[in-house]
């Protein structure tokens, strides 16, 4: 085909702006091919999402490149300059994926020589440790270069602000604005003058070896940081919390930028812990526990019925929940607060509520919860959302963290297991008290983004009134946020949205049944049918295109 001549000419100034040589040649290459790629490659600079700029790893502006990086830094030091921040402190750091050296070096020479005090992080290191370094420096802004649990040939952006908070609207407009008016990437003035944040993972780790509320130690964990930077960080932070039996996925413990023994390196997806749960069973273990790449997620595996499976991050999230406000010191949070997504399971109203303590329910993403109730989220003393983010020590990390929910989470299994308990023994006395919650997730991934806006289109011009045999009621969460919620009967709920990170439009199900008079095998059995025919009313409700 022959490229229209606008394309051809905003490639060919992109590829003379261009700051790194292999990217021009990667461009000059698909122009001289009249590559109908470069219209997708030229769309338009990424925009911040759910967790900030994320994109393929490519030459263009549409893709994370150094020219991008430069661009995106320059819009955000011209931000800070105009809102009272120059010359202060900016903390960067870095996953080990493709690129993110060269992208972060990028940002620390563009930062330095727009006069910010910049400290990087010596290594690659967790994305908490980032947010943390960001926190206790009291920084104008930390960058981390990770695109977490993406495919391999993906990176990102992710940006925090003063307080270690990330960018919420329309700030993050703001700062795409002045990034659509910096100068040509080649004209951004870079300088390699940073200094090293040496101390960064000691002073993180010190903090997380303070969480622990109980004194048991005897567990044996299996765990594995799927080739991302967490598994010797992990090991530290165990080992400084007391626990020292820890075994790692040896195929998986070292970084590695094509996840090669995974085909995609989030512990949500089907197989992505087979090997650590083949290792937990191996050495009988008593807890499992996975990092995503960048170490702010966790994922839990337990042994159950004589075979292991992993939690979901509803159950964790109320193991978890249940765990702090025991023992919580209302001295020292007089007025505590706990929070979650839309799309987590209902259980963690009825906990707090058994409590006496407050609850919000958030947008989806941690630059929601963690400024939970009041827009600041005063008094929170834990948020999770169901894709295994935990936000357990929110006054020195206020983010996901996966490090430090595992080290509380080996606390918690240690604490149990000393009083002859596991982990879903305590999940089956929730339920009791609180309803068996049982959650599901039914998505639709897409290679056409086109997609997933008419399937929002139809669903909203036609919604369903009975789902799974049962009446139900539809709310539209527009304008605040692209989102359908379908409640119904027993608990019944349904969110259906646009994934924030992902090709992919994203169901979240939910059915609750009260234990009473039934006994618990025979309401999870109930739960569970009711469940699967949800799940199939579901799957037909949005493939219906």
């Amino acid at each position: 085909m022959t490229l229209d001549a606008r394309l051809r000419e905003a490639t060919r100034q992109w590829i003379a702006d261009d700051v790194d040589p292999r990217s021009q040649a990667e461009l000059r290459r698909l122009l001289d091919a009249d590559d109908a790629e470069l219209a997708d490659r030229m769309s338009g600079m990424p925009q911040f999402g759910t967790a900030g700029l994320r994109a393929p790893g490519r030459a263009g502006a549409n893709g994370m490149n150094r020219a991008v990086v430069v661009r995106t830094t320059a819009g955000l030091a011209a931000w800070l300059t105009e809102h009272g921040h120059s010359g202060g402190v900016v903390v960067v750091g870095r996953d080990a994926r493709h690129g993110s050296e060269d992208f972060a070096a990028d940002a620390a020479g563009v930062l330095a020589a727009a006069g910010f005090d910049v400290r990087v992080l010596p290594e690659p290191l967790p994305t908490p440790v980032l947010a943390h370094a960001s926190r206790v420096l009291r920084a104008v802004a930390g960058i981390q270069i990770t695109a977490s649990h993406n495919p391999p040939q993906d990176n990102g952006y992710k940006l925090y602000l003063q307080g270690g908070i990330q960018l919420v609207s329309p700030t993050d407009t703001e700062i795409e604005a002045a990034i659509a008016a910096t100068p040509a990437a080649n004209s951004v003035p870079r300088k390699e003058s940073w200094s090293i944040h040496e101390s960064a993972l000691d002073d993180y780790l010190a903090r997380v070896a303070t969480l622990p509320r109980g004194d048991a130690r005897t567990l044996r964990i299996a765990a594995t940081a799927l080739h991302g930077v967490g598994a010797q960080p992990l090991l530290r932070a165990l080992h400084r919390a007391g626990f020292d039996d820890v075994h790692l996925v040896a195929s998986q413990a070292e970084p590695d930028p094509d996840f090669p023994t995974v085909g995609f390196p989030n512990p949500e997806e089907p197989g992505a812990t087979d090997a650590l749960l083949e290792l937990a069973a191996e050495i009988d273990a008593d807890l499992a526990i996975a990092l995503d790449p960048d170490a702010d997620r966790c994922a839990l595996g337990v042994p159950e019925n004589g075979t292991w499976r992993m939690l979901r991050g509803d159950e964790t999230g109320v193991l978890l929940a249940q765990h702090i406000l025991s023992a919580l010191d209302r001295r020292a949070a007089p007025d505590p607060l706990v929070a979650t997504t839309i799309v987590s399971a209902t259980m963690l109203r009825s906990i707090a509520a058994e409590f006496g303590v407050r609850y919000a329910e958030t947008l989806t993403g941690f630059k929601w919860l963690v400024r939970a109730g009041d827009g600041a989220g005063t008094g929170l003393v834990y948020a999770y959302e169901e894709a295994l983010g935990h936000c357990v020590d929110p006054d020195w990390v206020r983010d996901k963290d996966g490090i430090s929910a595992a080290v509380l989470s080996c606390d918690l299994a240690a604490t149990a297991q000393a009083a002859g308990r596991g982990l879903p023994d305590l999940l089956d006395e929730l339920s009791t008290v609180h309803g068996l919650h049982r959650t599901g997730q039914v998505s639709v991934r897409v290679t056409d983004l086109s997609v997933i806006p008419r399937i929002m289109r139809r669903l909203r011009a036609k919604p369903p009134a009975r789902l799974a045999g049962t009446t139900v009621d539809v709310a539209d969460l527009l304008p605040d946020t692209d989102a359908l919620v379908i409640t119904g009967a027993g608990g019944l709920r349904v969110v259906i949205r646009p994934s924030g990170t992902e090709p992919k439009l994203k169901c979240y199900l939910q059915v609750v049944e009260q234990v009473g008079e039934l006994s618990l095998a025979a309401a999870k059995q109930r739960a569970a049918d009711r469940l699967a025919t949800l799940e199939q009313a579901v799957s037909e409700l949005v493939r219906g295109d």
